[in-house]
């Protein structure tokens, strides 16, 4: 599932080269990802011309001339791509955009889980859930003070609150291991015996690990002036490393699978939990 650091990478690739690329054709192939009509994204995107590209939690947003947000979740195994019109099209894309410039921008989803909307920017609170969720984890406005406060209102293991998008949004199943690898802090410990000082590290620690490994990310999906996302986390130093010595200290990672997701991390630097 790409989350803020695979989401940044794509976010940023597609900065330096969209704004002003107009949409020459619009080809919707798969349609039972789209919440807002098909046709809609066949009809009118064609003509229209992209602007600022935004992120918020694990939607991209991409503005666009005529006022409009294309808003894409691709949730667990959506992936984009950008590259030339013959490059192979996986056998799951859903939207393929041909660009004025050469290059096509592709959206494929292997299980179909992702959610495609064209809304006008205003209207993005129509989007299930958005108004709902808490902040983004790179907000400005979620200082160190900011998240003290909002980690209060939640109980339960650490883990599970930081990705709770209601806590906040952008982090998934396996940066949530790393943050809480970075911080040493037990998964599983209950919110309410940590304390201000555990807190604090925790929101270091949460942004520290996306800015160490957003450029890695990138490096894994970006060749030139090509963008193919196929998810290679290879750098993640305790998620899926259950066995391996922990770079930090030499214990072997644990790794516990529980409601299918899996958990990764070092009891000895990580010690503690229920």
């Amino acid at each position: 599932m790409p989350e803020i650091p695979e989401l940044e990478a794509i976010r940023g690739f597609f900065q330096e080269r969209l704004p002003g690329v107009a949409i020459t054709a619009a080809q919707v192939r798969i349609p039972v990802v789209f919440r807002t009509p098909a046709s809609e994204f066949r009809e009118t995107l064609p003509g229209d011309a992209f602007e600022a590209i935004d992120r918020r939690g694990k939607f991209l947003l991409f503005g666009l001339a005529s006022g409009r947000i294309l808003a894409i979740n691709p949730m667990l195994t959506g992936r984009f791509q950008y590259l030339p019109p013959e490059a192979k099209l996986p056998a799951k894309t859903c939207l393929v955009l041909q660009l004025a410039t050469g290059p096509t921008l592709r959206y494929a989803d292997e299980r179909l889980m992702g959610k495609l909307y064209l809304l006008p920017a205003d209207r993005l609170s129509a989007i299930p859930g958005w108004s709902d969720n808490g902040p983004d984890l790179l907000d400005p406005a979620l200082d160190e003070a900011a998240w003290l406060r909002r980690i209060a209102r939640f109980r339960g293991q650490v883990k599970n609150i930081l990705v709770n998008a209601a806590f906040v949004q952008g982090i998934g199943n396996a940066y949530a291991d790393e943050i809480l690898w970075e911080a040493r802090i037990n998964p599983y410990t209950p919110r309410t015996r940590l304390d201000e000082d555990d807190l604090r590290r925790l929101f270091r620690a949460a942004r520290d690990v996306m800015a160490w490994a957003t450029p890695l990310a990138r490096e894994a999906m970006v060749r030139g002036d090509s963008l193919d996302y196929e998810e290679r986390r290879d750098f993640l130093r305790v998620h899926r490393r259950g066995g391996q010595p922990c770079p930090r200290c030499g214990t072997p990672i644990s790794e516990i699978t529980a409601n299918q997701r899996i958990t990764s991390f070092c009891r000895t630097c990580q010690p503690g939990g229920p």
